[in-house]
């Protein structure tokens, strides 16, 4: 077992269905990943990024308002909020994004030390 299916889901519709090799998630308590085989969990997610590691090695982001996670040794299914699929090598699809997650991260009325680093993380990942 090399991979892990991912399926994260909003009230509007999916945002992400595919295998994956590693997710870090914003849980509650505090960031944490999830490779193939591990426990069975169901966990409260917090505002933030979910860094999803596809098989090839490149990493694709979502950024959560909040949600729920349930994790089992072969599948993650993540029930969130509100998401906004960070995608695209181009500034302009980029910028498209941030302005999405910034809008996002307004509706709830997030903290604004929340919105500073989950724009931060998503801009430093995506140079890299």
């Amino acid at each position: 077992m090399d991979t892990l299916k991912l399926e994260i889901v909003t009230p509007k519709g999916p945002i992400f269905n595919g295998d994956v090799k590693s997710i870090t998630l914003p849980g509650s308590e505090g960031e944490f990943g999830v490779l193939p085989g591990h426990a069975a969990v169901l966990t409260l997610l917090k505002t933030g990024v979910i860094d999803i590691e596809k098989a090839n090695g490149k990493h694709d982001l979502v950024a959560i308002s909040s949600g729920y996670a349930e994790v089992d040794e072969s599948s993650v299914n993540i029930l969130a909020e509100g998401a906004v699929y960070v995608g695209g090598d181009e500034e302009s699809e980029i910028a498209d994004s941030l302005k999405k997650i910034e809008d996002l991260l307004d509706s709830i009325k997030s903290d604004p030390f929340v919105t500073e680093s989950v724009l931060a993380r998503v801009k430093n990942i995506k140079k890299s």
